[in-house]
């Protein structure tokens, strides 16, 4: 986080010319890193979150949502949740290190760390713009490659024991017992169709019609901010699926070529 906002400051000023320094500061969202959470052992987790959550503080960001310890397995019950919660709370309250602006600078270590993750951010920069720019970086699959191949090293390293995941292929429990889950009642699947359906009888349709033609015609035409319409539908009961589908008939369907 501390050299994206380096970079985005730089970007702003030298790339786009801005003036106003608070177009310079860079807010952002952290979220905790689902993809740590485990199945096996899941009370684990409630220590991962906690310690990804203090990095993204250290870090400096302006909020903050953490992952509930039960996410690995189903939707997260209301414990769980409340976990979440209080690890937040706990840190932003018990521990002093939203009193200090960058906790971590001066670090010899952090100082050094952010520098190479903004080098290395560079040079992903230039990879992709010869590429052509992201859409046809997306296009040539190499994001998705990437993606793709730290997973597959990540998964190996696991595999030989290169990289200890505590509960998972070290310090493992031989007679673990289940996880009480979240259970969702069958029933309210159809209970949100029946508020759907009921919703569009009380609309306007032929209004419902204009907002949906207004945005496809929008959406047809190069550098039009398609969000005053988007909002416009929604306050007129336009559902996210009509939007959706409008999209389709316009811009069609991307279909991702698989990577292995």
């Amino acid at each position: 986080y501390r050299a994206a906002r380096r970079i985005w400051a730089r970007e702003l000023r030298e790339r786009f010319g801005a003036r106003d320094p608070r177009s310079w500061l860079m807010r952002f969202h952290t979220q905790t890193a689902g993809v740590s959470l485990t199945a096996q052992q899941p009370e684990v987790n409630i220590v991962r979150t906690a310690i990804e959550a203090l990095a993204a503080v250290l870090g400096g960001t302006q909020s903050l949502h953490t992952n509930s310890f039960d996410e690995a397995l189903a939707l997260p019950t209301e414990d769980a949740v409340r976990i979440a919660l209080r690890t937040q709370q706990v840190i932003a309250h018990e521990t002093g290190v939203v009193n200090t602006i960058d906790p971590l600078g001066g670090s010899y270590f952090v100082e050094d760390l952010t520098n190479k993750i903004e080098a290395q951010a560079y040079e992903y920069f230039e990879r992709i713009e010869k590429l052509g720019g992201m859409v046809e970086a997306i296009k040539q699959n190499f994001p998705q490659q990437e993606i793709a191949d730290a997973a597959f090293r990540y998964q190996g390293e696991v595999e030989r024991g290169e990289r200890i995941v505590v509960g998972v292929n070290r310090y493992v429990l031989e007679d673990e017992q289940p996880l009480e889950i979240l259970k969702i009642d069958a029933a309210l699947e159809g209970q949100q169709i029946e508020g759907v359906r009921a919703l569009k009888g009380r609309r306007d349709s032929a209004l419902v019609q204009a907002r949906l033609g207004a945005l496809k015609q929008a959406s047809a035409c190069e550098g039009v901010n398609l969000m005053p319409l988007i909002l416009e539908a929604a306050r007129d009961y336009v559902t996210m699926g009509e939007m959706c589908d409008a999209w389709r008939e316009v811009w069609g369907t991307w279909r991702e070529t698989p990577v292995f």
